[in-house]
């Protein structure tokens, strides 16, 4: 029955992680009219999914980190109730977050409900030291690297565009507003009287660019490398978020490992299909607006920093490096929306603390009643 409960809480974590970071990869596919949500959900759950099956390979070395070896004894990872206690406390975590349209951490998560319920296990004995380096400090440096990075990275671009004679035409939109108001009124009629007005607005998402590069159109040879680096990032997303579930499954070993990475995966798409849009609409739209050009960049310095982390084993956040990214972009534009981004690193700092309370309780809990 534990080991049940155990695998019950697992597929509850895929499920929140899903619905709250399915999205991000193809955030900027959205935010920037290159498509719309339908193409990008679906595009971001099929790329998802075969990035999860790619972890089967690539990714041992995080499945052991998130089983909570090193951090505490090695008894302590094979009782079910330590898992259940890391996975119920993370999924509530992420799942509160998305219902709000926080796009959190589910490695942060997980990490402080590592934290939570090995504390409230062993106490002193737990691996601080490896806490730190082996988990916290990919963290924290990830989403500074990815706004530095996709700043420098997008004025290189804008310069190799400029230089190869690629020209940027916003469109303006006009359109007429015709509304009616009473002029007259008395007992028998009243008298409409009709007003046009007219309006213009400068639609960032409507941005073209005109040109060629290689003797290719350079709005469709971008919006092509666009939806590519978004497959990309969504991919790595995957690859480097499946692991950290499946760490918590290895002492089921009457389960597969494969199996469970496959079903696992199955449950992800579900959550991103069902629960996406809240938090789609947060990183798409709130954080900054943006052209396809920009888009691009920040899920191309995304999917490079993600995927390198994965294949090294380093617990990096997608949401991290992916709002780092876009936030680097928006610096560079100066439309970034600070007030969004302030809430936004609240979500953050207030993710590790309620994971660890939750999961510490869960803990306790269990072990009463066990």
């Amino acid at each position: 029955m534990i080991l049940i409960l155990l695998f019950l809480s697992a597929c509850f974590l895929a499920y929140s992680n899903g619905a709250n970071d399915n999205f991000k990869g193809v955030a900027t596919l959205f935010g920037s009219g290159t498509t719309n949500y339908k193409k990008a959900i679906n595009w971001a759950t099929i790329t998802t999914f075969f990035g999860s099956v790619a972890a089967i390979f690539l990714a041992n070395e995080l499945v052991k980190n998130f089983s909570g070896k090193g951090l505490v004894p090695n008894e302590l990872i094979t009782m079910p109730i330590f898992a259940i206690s890391i996975a119920s406390g993370a999924a509530l975590t992420v799942f509160i977050a998305t219902k709000i349209g926080m796009p959190i951490s589910t490695t942060h998560s997980l990490v402080g409900a590592l934290f939570g319920a090995g504390v409230m296990a062993v106490g002193s004995q737990f691996n601080f030291e490896k806490l730190g380096s082996t988990f916290l400090m990919p963290l924290i440096v990830s989403p500074l690297m990815a706004a530095i990075t996709s700043f420098i990275a997008y004025l290189i671009f804008r310069f190799f565009r400029k230089l190869l004679g690629v020209t940027k035409k916003t469109s303006l939109n006009i359109y007429k507003k015709q509304t009616a108001a009473i002029s007259s009124l008395n007992m028998d009629h009243a008298t409409l009287k009709s007003q046009t007005i007219v309006e213009a607005t400068v639609n960032n998402k409507a941005d073209i660019y005109e040109g060629k590069i290689l003797g290719l159109n350079s709005q469709k040879a971008l919006d092509a490398l666009h939806y590519l680096s978004a497959g990309v990032v969504s991919f790595a997303r995957g690859l480097n978020d499946t692991p950290k579930i499946i760490g918590l499954l290895l002492i089921i070993n009457a389960i597969d490992i494969r199996l469970s990475m496959i079903i696992v995966a199955i449950i992800m798409a579900i959550g991103g299909l069902i629960n996406a849009k809240k938090v789609g609409i947060t990183m798409s739209r709130k954080i900054t607006p943006m052209n396809s050009g920009q888009g691009f960049t920040a899920n191309l310095i995304t999917g490079l920093l993600v995927t390198t982390a994965s294949v090294h084993g380093l617990p990096v956040s997608t949401t991290h490096v992916s709002v780092g990214s876009i936030f680097g972009i928006g610096t560079v534009t100066k439309k970034a929306d600070y007030k969004m981004i302030g809430k936004i690193l609240l979500s953050w700092l207030l993710t590790l603390p309620i994971a660890a309370i939750v999961s510490a309780l869960i803990f306790k809990l269990l072990e009463t009643f066990s």
